[in-house]
C-alpha cells in the first residue's frame, strides 16, 4: 500500500477552536477521511479522556552516588469510547473519496476540574482517533479541548470581607530595632480576572529605619503524589508603596491592584490545587520581611451589580458626582398665589348655603340618626411679601423681658 492512499485524516470538533466546555455538556465532532483509492479498514474508534497528572523528581546523595525519587500520581475524570467502524472480524472496504464519521460525547454531570498546565503537573482533556488497517501501523490523531468549571463569586462566603493584622520585631543579631505592624483589609474574597482589588492597609513603623510596604497577588500551585507535597509560588501582580519613615505611620485608602488574565481557582482535584492569596508585606532592611496573607478565590462568573452589598442606596449616590453637588437654595421660593390654588368655582362649592325656609323636624325621632360632617379645607396663607406689612415704629423703645 502506497503512502498516498490516504489523502487526509482529520479530526474536527464542532464550534471554534478555542471553545470551552463544562460538566454535563455534549462534545461532538467528526472524523474526516479522504482517500485516493479504496482501502480495507479493520476498525476506527474515537476516545475521550480527562486526566490529571502530577510528576517530579527529587535527588538525594547516597555515599558517592545520587539517588532519584520518582513521585507520580494520576487521577482520571472521565473516559469514553465510541466505535465508528467496529472490528467484527471482517474487513470494511472504504471507496475512494471523502468519508465523514460523526461522533458525540457527553461530559460527566459531576464537577470537573478546570484545565491546567503547571510546572509539576497538568489537567488535560482530549479526543483521540485510532485507525487500524491490516498490515499497517495504527494511524492516530489527538486534539485537546478546554474545560472550565464555573465558579460563581456571588455567594455569601465569597462576598465576605477579608482582614488581618500582623506585627514583627525587627532584629539584627541580638539587637532589637523596634516593631513593625501591618493591618490590611479587602472588601470581599471572590474576584474575577480583569477586576481591580482596592487594598486598605495601615503600616506602623516603630523602628529607626525606613521600611517599604508592598502588595502582590500570589498563585500557589500544590502537587500531591505518594503522600508528598510539592509547592510552587509565583507573583502574578505587584504593587509597591512609598517608604515609611522611622517612627511614622502610613495608610492605604483603597490602593488599586489589577488582576491579570489568570486561571480560576482549582480545589476539586485530589492531586493538584491552584490557590491565590493577596500578600501584603513590609521590607525591613537587615531583617526578614513581614508578610500578611489574605485568601482570594478567582472565579469565572463576575460580581452581579444588584446582588452585592455595594449596590446599596448610599453607594449608588456616592458614584454620582451630581448628587454631591446638591445644596439647599440660597433663598426660599415664595408660596403660590391664593388664586392659583382656589378657583372661584371651588369657593362657590365650599361656601355653606343658608337653609331655605323652615324645615319639618316632626319625624326626626322616627328616622335613623345620621351624622353630618361639614367638610372644611385649610385656606392657604396670604401672598408672600418680603416687606413686613406691619412694621414696628422706630421710636418704640424695646420692651425689657424682665419687666
Amino acid at each position: 500500500m502506497t503512502l498516498k492512499t490516504i489523502r487526509s485524516f482529520k479530526l474536527e470538533l464542532e464550534g471554534a477552536d478555542d471553545a470551552v466546555y463544562s460538566s454535563g455538556e455534549v462534545l461532538s465532532g467528526q472524523v474526516v477521511l479522504e482517500l485516493n483509492q479504496e482501502i480495507k479498514v479493520r476498525s476506527l474508534k474515537v476516545q475521550g479522556r480527562g486526566v490529571a497528572t502530577a510528576h517530579w523528581l527529587e535527588n538525594r546523595s547516597v555515599g558517592m552516588n545520587t539517588a532519584y525519587n520518582d513521585y507520580t500520581s494520576k487521577e482520571t475524570y472521565f473516559r469514553k469510547r465510541q466505535h465508528l467502524i467496529r472490528d467484527n472480524g471482517d474487513m470494511t472496504v472504504l471507496q475512494a473519496g471523502r468519508h465523514e464519521f460523526p461522533f458525540s460525547f457527553q461530559l460527566p454531570e459531576e464537577t470537573l476540574v478546570t484545565s491546567f498546565e503547571g510546572k509539576h503537573g497538568s489537567v488535560r482533556y482530549w479526543v483521540k482517533v485510532k485507525l487500524h488497517r491490516p498490515w499497517s501501523t495504527v494511524k492516530k490523531i489527538k486534539k485537546e479541548f478546554t474545560v472550565i468549571q464555573p465558579i460563581d463569586i456571588n455567594t455569601p462566603a465569597l462576598l465576605a470581607p477579608q482582614a488581618g493584622t500582623k506585627d514583627k520585631m525587627a532584629r539584627v543579631w541580638y539587637r532589637n530595632f523596634g516593631q513593625v505592624s501591618v493591618t490590611a483589609k479587602i472588601d470581599r474574597k471572590g474576584y474575577t480576572p480583569g477586576e481591580v482589588i482596592p487594598v486598605f492597609a495601615e503600616f506602623e513603623n516603630s523602628t529607626c529605619r525606613a521600611v517599604v510596604p508592598r502588595a502582590c497577588i500570589t498563585q500557589i500551585q500544590t502537587f500531591i503524589a505518594r503522600g508528598t507535597t510539592k509547592q510552587k509560588r509565583s507573583a502574578v501582580a505587584a504593587l509597591c508603596g512609598d517608604p515609611v519613615a522611622p517612627r511614622r505611620r502610613e495608610s492605604w485608602h483603597g490602593r488599586a491592584i489589577k488582576i491579570p488574565p489568570i486561571g480560576p481557582t482549582i480545589l476539586q482535584s485530589r492531586i493538584i490545587k491552584v490557590e491565590y492569596v493577596l500578600l501584603v508585606s513590609v521590607d525591613m532592611p537587615g531583617s526578614s520581611k513581614l508578610s500578611l496573607e489574605l485568601p482570594l478565590v478567582m472565579g469565572t462568573i463576575p460580581l452581579h451589580p444588584f446582588g452585592s452589598r455595594t449596590s446599596s442606596v448610599s453607594s449608588q449616590y456616592s458614584l454620582d458626582p451630581d448628587w454631591l453637588c446638591m445644596a439647599v437654595p440660597d433663598q426660599p421660593e415664595s408660596p403660590p398665589d391664593y388664586s392659583s390654588i382656589i378657583s372661584e368655582e371651588d369657593e362657590t362649592e365650599q361656601s355653606v348655603a343658608p337653609p331655605q325656609g323652615e324645615e319639618d323636624f316632626s319625624g326626626v325621632l322616627e328616622r335613623p340618626l345620621l351624622a353630618f360632617v361639614q367638610e372644611f379645607r385649610y385656606r392657604p396663607p396670604p401672598v408672600y411679601c418680603v416687606v413686613d406689612p406691619n412694621p414696628q415704629p422706630f421710636y418704640t423703645r424695646p420692651r425689657c423681658m424682665t419687666c
